[in-house]
């Protein structure tokens, strides 16, 4: 089974390549490279270095499912270029989509985003509450999950909503909550919370990462699936953090809590998902230790290509 995977050489898309030629995939990897290669040779992969925005160079010969990963991820780096967001997150899936059906593919991943929903008051945000996306990078992927489900007659739609993800990638991210926190424990032995209260809904990689292999192998699993299993306050996040770099011989680690004027909370419930007979494997503390380990080890370095918004400004890619 031959499955095309975009932006696979991103943070989530270079642990995930990996697990599907271990379960015996043939894949395609197609991503701009924008922030480097961290894909491992193998027969059954090819690494294409293409835009996700030119859909009529892609070539779907042969490919039976498509893992649509590609984006501008997060708020910030979306707010940068909102044409350019509107681009790649937006316009693209629309095209990719588009090409899919004519080419007969009969199976669609999509990863969207848990920050869907905006701001809400609710304890419980489910898949049932309406979508009120606040940034262009929210937007662009409402209107991509809407477009998607359209095609839902003609191919298998599984939508993802993640949580933000944590955990090591060796195509890093340091700019996402967990891993920010735990780095600048680790290299400045402060960490700086504006705020604290603020929850945020969290996954490991590796769960994420496994929820696409389930579902690429469950296809009767259709429709729009939330997926993060702690919902956590950025505060808890640090003290997590600084507790156990504090553990560490020769290191300390504080906290510095400052005021905010950003109290937004995200939340989301996963019930849904875990009906579905997927299981979590893994934790925010299992992905600080993780981190730590790597780091202390000196696999893990605090690079500018693992910030998104600093690689993209310093290089001019938007």
């Amino acid at each position: 089974m031959k499955v095309l995977v975009t932006g696979a050489c991103g943070y989530k898309g270079t642990v995930l390549v990996p697990k599907l030629l271990e379960q015996g995939y043939d894949v395609v990897a197609l991503d701009t490279q924008w922030f480097g290669n961290f894909l491992p040779e193998n027969p059954n992969l090819t690494v294409l270095k293409q835009d996700v925005r030119d859909t009529h160079a892609i070539n779907l010969e042969g490919v039976d499912a498509i893992i649509h990963l590609a984006s501008i991820a997060n708020d910030p780096c979306g707010d940068l270029n909102p044409k350019l967001t509107w681009e790649v997150s937006a316009l693209a899936t629309m095209q990719l989509a588009d090409k899919a059906k004519r080419c007969g593919i009969k199976h669609f991943i999509y990863a969207s985003s848990g920050s869907v929903y905006g701001v809400k008051e609710e304890e419980q945000v489910t898949e049932e509450l309406p979508l009120e996306p606040i940034s262009e990078y929210n937007k662009t992927k409402m209107v991509s999950e809407r477009v998607l489900l359209s095609y839902s007659e003609d191919m298998t739609v599984q939508i993802v909503r993640p949580a933000t993800v944590c955990g090591l990638s060796k195509r890093m991210r340091l700019d996402v909550s967990v891993n920010m926190l735990t780095m600048q424990a680790l290299t400045n032995g402060r960490i700086t919370v504006f705020g604290g209260k603020q929850t945020r809904p969290n996954i490991h990689i590796d769960d994420i990462t496994d929820l696409y292999v389930f579902l690429l192998q469950n296809p009767q699993v259709t429709g729009v699936y939330n997926a993060g299993f702690e919902n956590i306050s950025i505060l808890d996040i640090a003290n997590m953090a600084v507790e156990q770099v504090s553990n560490l011989e020769g290191k300390e680690a504080e906290i510095i809590v400052t005021p905010s004027n950003d109290p937004r909370s995200y939340r989301i419930n996963s019930d849904k998902l875990l009906a579905t007979g997927f299981e979590p494997k893994k934790s925010v503390q299992i992905a600080i230790n993780e981190i730590i380990d790597a780091y202390m080890a000196g696999a893990l370095k605090d690079e500018t290509r693992f910030h998104n918004l600093k690689w993209m400004q310093e290089n001019n890619l938007a």
